[in-house]
């Protein structure tokens, strides 16, 4: 079989109309292999910065055995990531009854957090203002907290921002 030359003159144009065209395009923006660029290499020797560790520990109970099994989470936890060279932070929420735990004159542990406050500085503990207020309403004086306790305004509420803010939750 025989092409003619008009017909063949017919094909080359149409290729070309959109050969030429495309192989424009292809290198005006940088698609062709043979013209990009090679990503430069990351030193070996950085590392990723660790991941900050975040945990909220909830108290709504006067338990004194809940309380220490809270108390022994705060210690052993930045311990743990301490040895590993990993950033940690706690938040310690008080609400209900919970809040005795960080009370001046009904504290079953005070003792213990001293030596917690010694140990892991870093701790935050907060007390839930709402739950504060109604103590005292109901007995009748101003409650007096340990030392460096801050007050939020809603103890279940401020679990809920750190979580979703990304803290973990453990419940002792």
């Amino acid at each position: 079989m025989r092409v003619s030359r008009c017909k063949l003159a017919v094909v080359t144009g149409m290729v070309l109309a959109f050969a030429v065209p495309f192989a424009a395009t292809m290198l005006l923006t940088g698609s062709v292999a043979a013209v990009s660029k090679p990503e430069p290499k990351k030193p070996e020797s950085s590392k990723p910065e660790p991941r900050m560790h975040r945990l909220v520990l909830p108290i709504n109970s006067d338990d004194p055995t809940t309380m220490r099994a809270l108390i022994s989470t705060a210690l052993n936890l930045p311990k743990y990531y301490r040895e590993r060279n990993e950033p940690f932070e706690i938040e310690v929420v008080a609400y209900n009854a919970g809040v005795h735990m960080l009370r001046a004159d009904t504290s079953p542990v005070k003792d213990l957090l001293r030596v917690v406050r010694g140990l892991t500085p870093d701790i935050r503990f907060v007390v839930c203002e709402a739950t504060k207020l109604g103590m005292e309403r109901a007995e009748g004086h101003p409650l007096v907290l340990l030392d460096n306790v801050d007050l939020v305004p809603n103890g279940p509420g401020r679990i809920i921002e750190l979580q979703e803010a990304g803290w973990s939750y453990i419940r002792s």
